[in-house]
């Protein structure tokens, strides 16, 4: 909960807790508070300005670092995990920050750090045969995909680069 501060109310000075989402323009006006994170959230920025995202419905559940495949269900964009294994039907677009249940909305960052754990430092990273995933080293196997993902900047941090994938024959 973020810090009171004070106000001039209808009847002298009031506390008030500043707020640290907004749904629009019914906030207008209102004192704005970082989050639990010390960040203000993309609700309070203008638009253009943060997180390249997309929320969508999960087709099944995520966890928080899985690289996702955004997929076509019944003209619902959906996302699933991304398989190197699968070739062109399951590459990467982007990757979730959060657990998320089967058929909740899911978060998808598309540019960024992705926070992982492992990492060597200074090393590429390409989509996995291990759904969700991140290997260092690139996939050979005929059928799957080699798709790089970024660079490891830390033990836990990965700079996302998504390339386009290449189906390996």
């Amino acid at each position: 909960m973020a810090d009171k501060v004070l106000k001039l109310g209808t009847n002298g000075v009031e506390e008030y807790v500043p707020i640290t989402t907004t749904t629009g323009v019914s906030d207008a006006g209102k004192i704005i508070a970082t989050d639990a994170n010390g960040k203000l959230d993309t609700s309070i920025l203008p638009d253009g300005i943060g997180a390249d995202v997309k929320v969508v419905v999960a087709s099944e559940a995520l966890t928080a670092g899985d690289f996702v495949n955004l997929w076509n269900d019944t003209d619902t964009i959906k996302a699933r995990k991304a398989d190197a294994s699968q070739g062109f039907t399951k590459n990467a677009d982007g990757y979730v920050k959060a657990n998320v249940s089967q058929s909740a909305n899911a978060t998808v960052y598309f540019d960024g750090t992705n926070t992982l754990t492992g990492l060597t430092i200074g090393s590429k990273y390409y989509l996995s045969a291990t759904a969700g995933t991140a290997t260092a080293t690139a996939p050979t196997t005929a059928g799957h995909i080699r798709q790089y993902l970024g660079k490891a900047l830390s033990a836990t941090e990965l700079n996302i680069e998504i390339e386009e994938p290449i189906l390996r024959s």
